[in-house]
């Protein structure tokens, strides 16, 4: 009975055991991996997010078009392997976003504010990144992100 007991105990525990190694990563309504991120500014503040992660072309093609709202806190990471420019568009976009295109290194290389809904003009990352976030629109500017700040995000 002594060694039933010590099993039962074992496998009640392994559960929690396998969970302990992985991120806090969770599933949004749209099917996607939600995982946190944070933005570390130069005057020291950092800011917490829990992002959406894009990683299919099919995931980044639809991005967060046809979505009406966006909690301030929450948004849509798009990694990019191997670190390339990006172009985005606002096609289906209903609402308004900041698209932050983020170094290799971390490093935000350029802020494009308020994108319009609807709009089909390019939207440049300038250089080759590895990721780009996309925020509610005016919310970096609110925060005070700027380039240079540093992302972290579970990859």
């Amino acid at each position: 009975m002594t060694m039933f007991r010590a099993l039962a105990a074992l496998l009640l525990m392994l559960p929690a055991a396998c969970q302990a190694g992985t991120p806090d990563v969770t599933k949004a309504a749209s099917g996607l991996s939600v995982v946190p991120l944070s933005i570390r500014t130069a005057g020291g503040k950092t800011y917490s997010f829990k992002v959406e992660v894009a990683r299919s072309e099919s995931e980044q093609a639809r991005g967060l078009m046809f979505r009406d709202k966006l909690a301030p806190n929450g948004g849509m990471i798009f990694p990019m392997n191997p670190p390339r420019p990006a172009s985005f568009w606002m096609k289906n976009t209903v609402i308004s976003l900041d698209l932050i295109f983020i170094r290799p290194d971390g490093t935000i290389a350029r802020i494009a504010p308020e994108a319009v809904p609807y709009s089909l003009e390019p939207i440049d990352s300038g250089e080759p990144v590895s990721a780009v976030l996309e925020l509610a629109g005016g919310r970096a500017a609110k925060l005070g992100i700027s380039e240079g700040d540093k992302v972290r995000w579970t990859r």
